[in-house]
């Protein structure tokens, strides 16, 4: 994304306008002369791969490609508080990943590591036409750094991010409003989160 790509002339209402060039790379060359010139004259870059669209993880969002300059500054300080981490730890599941499948014994760290890595990237995940409101995001975040997640199955892990997203909907409307607002987010209203996220963990659905 280029922000102010170009300036309005006045007599025709002025402002500016935001560019969102998008580009195909051939076989995921990004450091091809298109992709290497734009990326050098935009503000980040949003890198989707087909390698995570055909393993059905959607959005297919790459993040060791994926750069924002500025996202850090324009995020909400609730976001900095329980994003800052994940995405160095994210890399490294990742790469912990491909090098595990070598190997058939791990130890009990590495288990750990694979398996919260793993719940991360199911609650990474987003269903089509249902966005995440900002609350709702970091609710779900928060649970799943802090392992609540690591022994759930993929479909499980659904199940508990929706649950999370109705009882802060329920149980913490001021949280939600004030994480909505930009305050910043305190040890206690972690402790709530975390609290909230245990007992959607808890919960079955009725069928069960």
């Amino acid at each position: 994304m280029l922000e102010r790509s170009t300036h309005l002339r006045k007599e025709l209402g002025g402002g500016s306008l935001t560019a969102l060039p998008i580009v195909e790379t051939e076989e995921q060359n990004i450091s091809a002369y298109i992709p290497t010139n734009l990326i050098s004259i935009t503000d980040g870059q949003i890198y989707l791969t087909p390698d995570l669209f055909q393993k059905a993880i959607l959005p297919a969002v790459d993040v060791g490609k994926s750069v924002s300059r500025v996202g850090g500054k324009a995020h909400l300080p609730a976001y900095r508080a329980v994003a800052g981490d994940l995405r160095l730890f994210y890399s490294q599941f990742e790469e912990l990943e491909v090098f595990s499948r070598f190997g058939s014994r791990l130890d009990e760290h590495t288990r750990q590591t694979l398996a919260r890595g793993r719940a991360v990237r199911e609650a990474l995940k987003q269903a089509q036409y249902d966005p995440l409101a900002a609350a709702d995001q970091i609710a779900i975040l928060v649970a799943a750094t802090a392992g609540l997640f690591d022994n759930l199955v993929p479909d499980r892990v659904v199940e508990v991010s929706t649950r999370i997203r109705e009882l802060l909907s329920e149980q913490l409307p001021r949280l939600k409003a004030s994480i909505e607002a930009g305050n910043k987010l305190s040890d206690q209203d972690r402790e709530a989160l975390v609290k909230l996220a245990q007992e959607a963990v808890a919960w079955k659905p009725a069928s069960r």
